[in-house]
This record gives C-alpha cells, sequence and structure tokens, in this order.
C-alpha cells in the first residue's frame, strides 16, 4: 500500500468552499502514479521495457465531500495484476480514518513507442505486493452507451494545459469537461469512466448527453471515435 497525505486547500475547492471532484481525482491519479516507487521491481521492469500503465476504468463511490483545510490521506494497493492488466482500490480518508472516496479502477499495460498492449513477465508479477481487495460496491467497467439518440453539445477542443506526460490528454480532464454538461443541481454521489481512445492536443471533443433514469451518462469522441464514457449517478 502507498499513501500521500493531501490538505483541502483553495485551488482545490470549488464555490461551496468543498473539494471539487476534478480535484479528488488528481489526488487519487497522483498517488496511484506514485505507488510504483514502492514497488522496485516493477519500476525497473517499466523502465527497463520503455512500459507505462494507463488507465482504463475507474468507478467512484463519494461518501463524503470534504470542506476547505480538512487533512485528507490518499492511499492505494493493487489487488490483481495480470499480464497486461493491473487492478487496485484507491480510497480517501479524512482526519479520522473514514474513507470519504471509495475507487478501483483497471489499468491496462502499454509500450510507450508504439502504444500497444505489452505484456508483463511472470516473474515481475509474482514479485509484487497484492493486498486485499477492499469493501465497497463495484460495478462494471464497461459503459453501454444508451440506444437512443442523445443531446450532442458543442465541441471542445483539448489544450495544450489538458496534456500530461504522456503526452496525452490527463484522465481526470475528461471528468472535468463532462461534469460541465451537468445541471448545476445535480449532485454527484458516484461515477464510473471508461476510457477508450486517448486525445490529444487539437483535438475537438464532442460531448453527447444522454439521460437514463437518475443517472447522466457523457460520452467525449472525435469524429465518431469515442475517446472516454463517463457515468454520473446521482
Amino acid at each position: 500500500m502507498y499513501s500521500l497525505n493531501y490538505k483541502v486547500t483553495t485551488s482545490t475547492c470549488d464555490s461551496q468552499g468543498q473539494l471539487k471532484l476534478y480535484s479528488a481525482l488528481q489526488m487519487m491519479q497522483d498517488c496511484s502514479e506514485m505507488w510504483i516507487d514502492s514497488e522496485p521491481v516493477v519500476k525497473q521492469y517499466f523502465t527497463q521495457q520503455n512500459m507505462a500503465q494507463l488507465l482504463a476504468s475507474r468507478q467512484v463511490e463519494i461518501l463524503r465531500v470534504p470542506a476547505y483545510k480538512e487533512q485528507l490521506t490518499v492511499t492505494t494497493s493493487v489487488y490483481g495484476m495480470k499480464p497486461m492488466f493491473g487492478f487496485r482500490n484507491t480510497f480517501i480518508y479524512d482526519a479520522e480514518g473514514k474513507p470519504c472516496y471509495r475507487t478501483w479502477s483497471m489499468g491496462a499495460f502499454v509500450d510507450k513507442t508504439t502504444g500497444k498492449l505489452k505484456r508483463v513477465d511472470q516473474t515481475t508479477i509474482d514479485a509484487m505486493t497484492l493486498e486485499p481487495q477492499l469493501d465497497m460496491n463495484y460495478a462494471d467497467r464497461r459503459i453501454i452507451l444508451p440506444k437512443e439518440q442523445g443531446n450532442i453539445m458543442e465541441p471542445v477542443q483539448v489544450m495544450r494545459a489538458d496534456i500530461d506526460y504522456n503526452k496525452h490528454m490527463n484522465n481526470a480532464n475528461y471528468v472535468r469537461i463532462a461534469m460541465e454538461m451537468l445541471p448545476e443541481d445535480f449532485i454527484v454521489s458516484g461515477l464510473r469512466v471508461e476510457y477508450r481512445v486517448a486525445a490529444k492536443q487539437g483535438d475537438m471533443l464532442i460531448p453527447t448527453v444522454y439521460h437514463v433514469a437518475n443517472n447522466i451518462i457523457v460520452s467525449l469522441a472525435v469524429d465518431n471515435e469515442v475517446c472516454a464514457i463517463i457515468e454520473f449517478t446521482s
């Protein structure tokens, strides 16, 4: 298990003085990325093989939204690993050790040069520390778009500031853009994100919004190719 300590600061708050979901996702992502420092065998292998782990899906349960100046601890642990995919829990806890966010995610192992899936050898898998799978409500990682036509919104351009060191749009930014499509009074209690194709700088993301019962699904596509699907639960 790997952990990072945070404080809810001005730049991470919304207009109500609460932690932005976008900021919480960035905290989770940072902790997950830094985790590899706690697994030297895996880190060395990924460096030698010129590999990276890219997020393929994430599910988030929001139990309580922290407020300005709260102290938080983010923990991440891997509970499963296959040759081309890894599975982890990333939780955010308050100062009393109570969970505010519970998540699980799946990452895909890829070659940095080709961008294609690449297998991790069994020796490296066996050397890694696996932790128990944590308790939460696990939903399917795949999100099925409704058959009926959604509402197509104005395109959003991927800006230079949206790009991370993997040379494509940072995972949290898909959610940030999708949240702009929600009604202002929509309170998010959970979400699922399925990442399909990485968007690049200059791409025009076309949002399509679907209303399904109490949920809102936002598809972000470049031309006819879906980059990410985000499902928000109220």
